[in-house]
């Protein structure tokens, strides 16, 4: 240890020195050789390291996970071409949203491979950047005459850029001068794109890495289209993912997965080692066209199953789930007055009450699905007499696990309408009261229809009497579900006693 403590001690001495000649002998090389170059190198030594690049044509292979919260996680697996020791490497073509904190680089084989420093370059070239790195030096400014269409060119000093260009030309100073500008060189610290830039030490050669990161600007969403049948007591439902990429590069030939669920995030960050392993054996047994889905953690993972190209500011459909028919319930609600409306005396609370109509249906195998469906929108059409498809409705579905039921809300009926009324109210003590309700509902289509009346109380009570069976669905809600006949009426009444003290 001394010995190398002393040839390191050495070789710094060599590098600072102007002599000629600094070569050292065989046994000090292989002993240098052996010893970690980072524990002996100069900040110098790092930026007079060879300089190499890697694009995106060095690409092998890609896969980009997608989560519905406009963030995504992005795996790289390239080739470099380094040479031997310390080596300056510009990785291009990453993503303009990447959260450069959350990049990891492992090599994939067993040749030395250490990671000394790493940077994130993302000022980019424009013209405004541009005259930002030239204030306080010369460009040149080539002016069009309109009437001959001669140029001429004119030496000005830039001064300021702030709200347009300030020059100093020919011992004036002036703005709004119109020209295009010329510049003598490209400033170093601008780029033509976002880019990487790792210092390393490694053992040279070709070495295949794989390089993952977290990006913005990743997003998908589910829009299932549902076509209800003749008789409202059954659908097809087709589901599909929307996928946005506005993240600032393109993925060629990608494996792609989705990942739905509410994912916690820490300041806009999460780390990937979490995520990574997982979802790779996941990517690597997805061996069909479609989507195949997996349980994840708590959330879940949809895996494409086969490569797909995903360009730079393009929206791209891909089918999600495809189902030829499945059991639907028309539900026809008629809901009910607020809880405090059992707490004081009125008389005719609503006229002409709209009916909400709603399709209820379950999420199983058993029913012809049975696959998680990720939150989205539910789009339903119908045919008409001429077999033309309608629109008839949409609502916004959650997440929804296998063998839930799921309720979507079509609009409100025009046939079928109701009237509520406060009968009689009576006050029994001070918190305590009685009141009599009377509910008319009216039918005018050619069909019988079944009404539920949704009741909110509130408060402890008691149906004292009922023209109709109910049920009660918690402690403050009861239903009803008279039959209306065919262009008929039926009248429902009850009986509340209520306390609420």
């Amino acid at each position: 240890m001394r010995r190398i403590i002393a040839m390191a001690a050495t070789l710094t001495a060599l590098s600072g020195s102007q002599a000629a000649d600094t070569t050292p002998n065989d046994e000090f090389a292989n002993v240098a050789a052996a010893t970690p170059v980072r524990a002996i190198t100069s900040t110098r030594a790092l930026q007079e390291a060879p300089r190499g690049r890697s694009t995106a044509q060095q690409r092998e292979a890609v896969s980009i996970t997608v989560y519905n919260q406009n963030f995504g996680l992005v795996r790289e697996v390239r080739t470099l071409d380094l040479p031997r020791g310390l080596a300056n490497v510009e990785y291009a073509d990453v993503a303009s949203g990447i959260q450069p904190e959350t990049v990891h680089i492992r090599p994939l084989g067993r040749t030395r491979f250490s990671v000394l420093e790493q940077n994130y370059q993302y000022d980019l070239l424009n013209p405004q950047k541009l005259l930002e790195k030239y204030v306080g030096r010369t460009v040149t400014v080539y002016r069009t005459n309109t009437q001959t269409g001669e140029e001429r060119a004119v030496e000005a000093e830039v001064l300021s850029v702030n709200g347009g260009p300030i020059l100093r030309i020919g011992g004036e100073i002036t703005f709004n001068y119109p020209g295009r500008f010329g510049f003598p060189e490209l400033p170093d610290n601008l780029i033509a794109e976002p880019t990487l830039l790792w210092r390393l030490d490694t053992g040279g050669g070709d070495q295949q890495v794989e390089v993952s990161y977290l990006t913005n600007s990743l997003n998908w969403k589910a829009d299932y289209v549902m076509v209800l049948n003749e008789n409202d007591d059954g659908a097809s439902l087709t589901g599909w993912v929307t996928l946005t990429n506005q993240s600032g590069t393109a993925y060629e030939n990608a494996r792609l997965q989705l990942v739905a669920g509410d994912v916690q995030r820490v300041s806009g960050n999460m780390r990937p080692e979490e995520l990574r392993g997982r979802m790779m054996e996941m990517a690597a047994s997805a061996d069909v066209a479609g989507f195949t889905e997996d349980a994840f953690f708590e959330y879940h993972l949809y895996t494409l199953g086969r490569p797909a190209d995903l360009m730079n500011n393009e929206q791209k459909q891909v089918t999600l789930l495809e189902s030829d028919g499945f059991g639907v319930e028309k539900t026809l609600i008629f809901p009910g007055a607020p809880a405090h409306y059992y707490r004081g005396q009125y008389g005719q609370v609503a006229t002409n009450q709209k009916v909400g109509v709603f399709l209820d249906f379950v999420n199983s195998e058993d029913n012809g699905l049975g696959m998680p469906l990720p939150k989205g929108t539910v789009r339903v059409y119908k045919r008409d007499q001429n077999g033309a498809q309608q629109f008839i409705g949409e609502d916004l579905i959650d997440h929804t696990p296998r063998d839930e039921e799921l309720r979507i809300k079509m609009g409100e009926a025009f046939d079928v309408v109701g009237d509520r009324r406060q009968m009689d109210y009576t006050v029994l003590s001070g918190c305590v009261s009685e009141s009599t309700w009377r509910v008319d509902l009216r039918n005018h289509k050619d069909e019988d229809v079944e009404v539920m009346l949704v009741e909110p109380v509130g408060g402890d009570w008691d149906i004292l009497s009922s023209t109709h069976a109910y049920q009660q669905t918690d402690a403050w809600t009861f239903t009803m579900n008279p039959r209306v006949e065919a262009n008929g009426e039926t009248r429902v009444e009850y009986r509340v006693r209520v306390r609420w003290c």
